[in-house]
């Protein structure tokens, strides 16, 4: 088959074998996979990955049970041992010695085809189509952050950044009755996010007022560090970012003192994201930059790593029989 190829801090596309499941397991046929900012740290060397790099993707099921076999799915990304605590918990996502699809000792979904456990998929709403369906991951990931802390219905929340993340954790909280301001640097998305009652705001300038709650979803190392200076006394901030670079900052001064609480925040629920979708809570169009082909994923990261880059779709057509092996 073909796919996606990070090592040494290059991308390229190879011929690969086509993974073969195992019982519990189900072979996916990609139909579409994202490339988000965890991709590109990995090519800058995060967690020092050589593999297959993608996890937002949504596919068929050609190889599985037969409950699964040809449905059209969307898949968490961690793979738990099954008999740790953390798994026995529920909570695979913590498990010490969890694979993780595409980041984490299994390979990714910028492949022609991936295996994931059975356990793992989530069914895709007939009403719901590939190029929606595939922000499944990183809208759960924004559903999260309702599921880690109490917001209540109109109150005011800083969302920092409006890159791909941000402006999925801006609708989520939005939808969710939160009075919602999203601080970014790109003026041009003020008017479709103004239909989500979102209101835009520069960056680059301080607020003339804190927020209880804040995200910081900037996908830069100095991310935290402004976050802190947006949060009230006793507030909460909630960490979205991923980077390669160490996060720095002043944590007797901007977290001891003020008493501010901190959230870690990553995966999260696939039902309330696939329900968003289906009640169309949530516009995944604007934020899609560009559609290229797996054969062209080299220049798929080249535009995904450009300054101010939205979502960029891979598609991966139906693979001919001698790519199939």
């Amino acid at each position: 088959m073909l796919a996606a190829w990070i090592g040494n801090g290059r991308v390229e596309l190879r011929g690969l074998p086509r993974p073969r499941p195992r019982k519990g397991e189900a072979l996916i046929r990609v139909h579409c996979a994202g490339i988000c900012n965890t991709d590109l740290e990995l090519l800058a060397g995060y967690y020092g990955f050589r593999g297959v790099p993608g996890h937002e993707f949504v596919g068929t099921v050609v190889e599985g049970s037969p409950q699964w076999l040809g449905r059209r799915v969307a898949g968490e990304i961690s793979l738990g041992c099954g008999r740790c605590p953390q798994c026995a918990a529920g909570m695979r996502r913590h498990c010490p010695r969890r694979r993780v699809l595409g980041i984490l000792n299994h390979p990714g979904a910028l492949a022609e085809f991936l295996v994931l456990p059975e356990e793992n998929l989530h069914g895709i709403p007939r009403s719901v189509p590939d190029e929606e369906a595939v922000f499944c991951e990183p809208l759960a990931a924004a559903c999260e952050i309702l599921q880690q802390v109490r917001i209540p219905r109109a109150a005011p929340v800083a969302v920092l950044g409006d890159g791909k993340l941000g402006l999925l954790c801006a609708q989520v909280l939005a939808a969710a009755g939160a009075h919602v301001a999203l601080f970014g640097r790109h003026p041009e998305r003020s008017r479709w996010l103004a239909r989500r009652g979102i209101r835009l705001q520069d960056g680059a300038r301080r607020p003339s007022r804190a927020f209880p709650f804040v995200v910081e979803a900037t996908g830069s190392a100095a991310g935290l560090e402004e976050a802190l200076q947006f949060v009230a006394p006793r507030g909460t901030v909630v960490l979205k970012s991923t980077t390669h670079e160490p996060v720095r900052a002043d944590l007797s001064r901007l977290v001891v003192v003020p008493e501010v609480t901190l959230v870690g925040s990553r995966c999260g629920p696939f039902p309330e994201a696939l329900r968003l979708l289906r009640q169309r809570r949530v516009e995944t169009a604007p934020l899609v930059q560009s559609r290229l082909t797996l054969a062209e994923v080299v220049e798929a990261f080249r535009q995904a790593a450009a300054p101010g880059a939205l979502k960029v779709l891979v598609a991966c057509p139906a693979p001919s029989s001698s790519t199939a092996r």
